[in-house]
């Protein structure tokens, strides 16, 4: 895991509720897998994104969602 990697599952962490850190975790673990091997795209961050919502605390969702949207803009296909 690099750096930004880093920090982006520390935010993503900080936000999901208790009792969803663990499968917020294997989320993380994927799709920074797929970024190390280059094959990591929008329809991935789709994915992540939709998964992801519900394990965030209620009041962090759309704080997320728009963390995430500026994220995907990097992965261009």
């Amino acid at each position: 895991m690099n750096q930004g990697q880093a920090q982006f599952s520390s935010y993503i962490l900080e936000r999901v509720t208790e009792d969803k850190v663990e499968e917020a975790k294997a989320l993380l673990a994927d799709n920074f897998e797929k970024q190390e091997k280059g094959t990591f795209t929008q329809k991935d961050a789709a994915k992540f994104n939709s998964k992801i919502v519900i394990l965030l605390k209620p009041d962090k969702v759309k704080e997320v969602q728009e963390v995430i949207k500026k994220f995907a803009e990097n992965f261009k296909e």
